[in-house]
């Protein structure tokens, strides 16, 4: 098979994937605890390899942790929704990598070329600063980083900790839908509040803007400047 045809079978099967799911199951947590609620004892063996799945055909992240919560409650339910998104990020890394990046390689331009050095040479960091930059799109970084040449240790250790702090505040909301002023899913919106800013934070130093402490320092000087030039003669 040649690489523009292995990749353009990589696409199109993804997205087929992607078609089904999204034409055969309803975007909701209830529906997906449906799906696992009566298995007892074997519900997270179950959950887990269904979540992951799921997530590889771009079903919402943040539905599937709601609902682990709505499932297994927030304690139980977090570690659950870490270990079904790292699996998910593992299969759906795995899959970029054995299916398209040889073929990507081959007929990349320098302007991928690029792309994949930026990445490769940020390594753990960029992973994290994706995951946690606001609205970044958990599956398409799992299989765009399948394209690169990180190693796979590497991302998944920038994935754990960057998802972590929303797998627990979606957890917890999918957990306390009938009430959202319990202190569990309080502390969710906090976490997703401090998420953002600092998420939105990376996206400015990232994009090659000034920190906010150097805006700060830089506004001290202008001060500082402003009111040497009103006492002088």
């Amino acid at each position: 098979m040649s690489h523009r045809l292995r990749l353009t079978a990589l696409a199109l099967g993804l997205g087929a994937l992607a078609a089904i799911v999204f034409l055969t199951v309803s975007r909701s947590p209830e529906h997906v605890r449906d799906m696992v609620d009566g298995t007892g004892a074997w519900a997270p063996l179950v959950f887990i390899p269904l979540s992951a799945a799921l997530s590889c055909a771009f079903f919402p992240g943040q539905l599937l942790a709601g609902a682990s919560g709505l499932l297994f409650g927030t304690a139980v339910g977090t570690p659950i929704s870490i270990v079904a998104a790292t699996l998910a990020a593992t299969a759906a890394f795995s899959i970029s990598r054995h299916g398209g990046r040889a073929a990507l390689d081959e007929l990349s331009g320098p302007r991928i070329r690029l792309w994949q050095d930026r990445i490769e040479r940020g390594g753990f960091l960029a992973v994290l600063y994706a995951r946690i930059a606001p609205f970044s799109p958990f599956v398409m970084i799992n299989y765009v980083s399948g394209l690169t040449r990180l190693r796979l240790s590497t991302f998944l250790a920038a994935t754990v900790i960057g998802i972590s702090p929303r797998a627990f505040a979606f957890t917890a909301l999918g957990g306390h839908l009938d009430n959202l002023g319990s202190p569990e899913a309080i502390a969710a919106f906090i976490v997703l509040a401090v998420m953002a800013v600092g998420g939105g934070l990376l996206a400015w130093n990232g994009a090659g803007r000034p920190s906010p402490q150097a805006v700060w320092r830089a506004l001290r000087r202008r001060r500082s400047r402003g009111a040497a030039g009103e006492a002088g003669p």
